[in-house]
C-alpha cells in the first residue's frame, strides 16, 4: 500500500494502550502505522503523550482530565480494559491491539466473540483461536498455549515443557482441542 492510499474509519485495528512500560518502541510504532483510533488508560496517558502519540480517547474516572485537544474524555472507574473493550464493541470496531504488561483470560474470554483482539505484553503477542486454527511459521518458533485444552491434538510442534511447543520445521503448525476457543502466545 501506498502513503497516499486512504485507510476508512475503523478499517485497521484500534489501539487500546493499558501500559506502556518497557514495550518496545519499535512495536509501538508498527501498531500506529495505518493511524488507528488510539484510547489509552489514565495510566498510560502521560507516557504516550511523551512519545507523541496522537491520542483519540483517554478512560479516566477525573472527568476533567487534562487531555490534548480533541481527546475524548470517556468515564472509567477500576477497570479501564474493560470498559475500552465494551466501548469498542459499543461502537462495532471489527478488531482493537492492546498494549499491556499483564495478561489473564478471565480479562479477554467475555470479549471473544464481539471483537477480533490480539493483546501486546513487552515480550508476547497474544490471541485467540479456535479449533483447527494453523499458521505457518519457521522452524525453532515458540508457541505457547495459556490455559491448557482438554484433548489437544497438534501438529507441528514438539513439545517442550509445561504450556510451551516450539515448531519442528519450516512450515505449518495447527492446534485441534475440544473447547471453543483458547489463547495462545508467541514471542515478539
Amino acid at each position: 500500500m501506498s502513503s497516499h492510499h486512504i485507510v476508512r474509519e475503523k478499517q485497521e485495528p484500534a489501539l487500546l494502550i493499558i501500559d506502556l512500560e518497557d514495550f518496545n518502541h519499535e512495536h509501538l510504532g508498527q501498531l500506529l502505522e495505518w493511524s488507528p483510533t488510539v484510547m489509552v488508560s489514565y495510566q498510560a496517558y502521560e507516557h504516550a503523550d511523551s512519545l507523541g502519540v496522537k491520542i483519540d480517547a483517554v478512560l479516566t474516572p477525573d472527568e476533567h482530565f487534562p487531555a490534548q485537544a480533541h481527546t475524548l474524555v470517556l468515564p472509567t472507574e477500576d477497570d479501564p480494559l474493560s470498559d475500552g473493550l465494551k466501548y469498542f464493541v459499543g461502537e462495532q470496531y471489527p478488531s482493537v491491539n492492546i498494549i499491556t504488561n499483564t495478561f489473564a483470560v478471565k480479562d479477554y474470554a467475555l470479549f471473544v466473540h464481539d471483537i477480533d483482539l490480539v493483546v501486546y505484553t513487552p515480550h508476547k503477542k497474544i490471541f485467540p483461536v479456535r479449533s483447527g486454527f494453523s499458521k505457518w511459521k519457521t522452524a525453532g518458533e515458540s508457541i505457547e498455549i495459556i490455559i491448557e485444552p482438554a484433548h489437544l491434538q497438534t501438529s507441528g510442534l514438539e513439545h517442550i515443557d509445561g504450556h510451551c511447543y516450539k515448531t519442528v520445521k519450516d512450515g505449518f503448525y495447527s492446534l485441534c482441542f475440544s473447547q471453543e476457543f483458547i489463547f495462545i502466545a508467541e514471542s515478539i
